[in-house]
């Protein structure tokens, strides 16, 4: 029987290499796809977190830049998930990244981002309720983009708003959200509920319990869940203090990535092949559909096809 193939749409680092570092190298490049490969991944949306515009373009066009030098880089880096500036400030909403980098959505700054990126622009993460997002929502989606609502605390008529829009997945639901809640109407009861977005999950018994995993795979229809990892530096690499844009963040025996002293999630040290084990494990799904939430179906959505090199 042939391994899994993995594709994951949000990887902002690997094997010891940060994605957001504005010093990304070719050589830190082929040693996160040398890592990525070792586990079964061999597609990827490169993913940054929220930074200035004209930080966010330097970076993805020096990852462009990055990718036409080496065809194996190229072949792994299928495009680039933003995830923010356009984000909540709200605390709790916001998480691990700079709320005062977070701004209002314009369309000139969405276009040098799609234009920076070569086009290779596929996903973008943001919160319905800021200023300008509508408008760039049915901007992007008119240019191939696609949408996914997250570090947010919007209300029913944003929500409803960014749908009509074009969004179509709900970023990391369950997460980037803060410890305390009101019980029942709040936003991942409200995203969660809405079957035209996707749940995208983190399956590391971290991120959800094995329990919230369960419940939340019932409650979406068929075919509306993906998983993915929100995996950063530390993903294949022994406990320690890896970088997150331009944070030090402390990786425990327990896997989890932390600010140290702070007790808030700042990405996962989570591998896809890991992820799709967990899957089977907690969710009791048969190794095909399993390896299809994890591979092929959110790489068709993204209009992706993923093989292994030796296929």
């Amino acid at each position: 029987m042939n391994k899994p193939v993995f594709f994951d749409l949000q990887v902002n680092g690997f094997a010891g290499v940060d994605f957001q570092s504005p010093e990304l190298t070719l050589t830190g490049m082929q040693a996160a796809v040398a890592g990525l490969e070792r586990h079964r991944t061999h597609g990827i949306l490169a993913t940054l977190i929220t930074d200035s515009v004209e930080a966010l373009c330097r970076k993805l066009e020096n990852l462009e830049a990055l990718r036409k030098q080496d065809s194996r880089v190229a072949a792994m880096v299928k495009g680039y998930h933003l995830e923010g500036p356009w984000i909540s400030t709200e605390a709790g909403f916001h998480g691990a990244h700079s709320k005062e980098l977070a701004c209002p959505a314009r369309l000139e700054d969405f276009q040098r981002l799609f234009d920076a990126s070569g086009g290779n622009l596929k996903l973008i993460t943001l919160a319905p309720e800021v200023e300008g997002t509508i408008e760039a929502i049915s901007s992007a989606v008119t240019q191939g983009v696609r949408i996914g609502l997250g570090h947010t605390n919007a209300g029913a008529d944003s929500i409803d708003a960014a749908i009509q829009a074009g969004a179509t997945l709900a970023t990391h639901l369950g997460n980037a959200v803060p410890l305390e809640i009101h019980r029942h109407d709040n936003v991942v009861q409200r995203l969660l509920a809405r079957d035209e977005l996707i749940a995208c999950l983190i399956p590391d018994k971290i991120h959800l319990p094995a329990f919230v995993l369960q419940n939340f795979f019932r409650a979406k229809p068929q075919g509306k869940v993906f998983f993915t990892t929100d995996c950063m530096a530390a993903a294949g690499m022994p406990p320690g203090l890896y970088s997150l844009a331009g944070y030090e963040l402390e990786v425990g025996e327990d896997g989890i990535v932390h600010l140290p002293g702070d007790d808030r999630f700042a990405g996962s040290s989570l591998t896809m092949d890991a992820a799709y084990r967990n899957v089977i494990d907690c969710l009791g799904l048969e190794e095909g559909a399993a390896e299809a939430m994890c591979s092929s179906l959110p790489a068709e959505h993204f209009g992706i096809r993923v093989q292994a090199p030796d296929c």
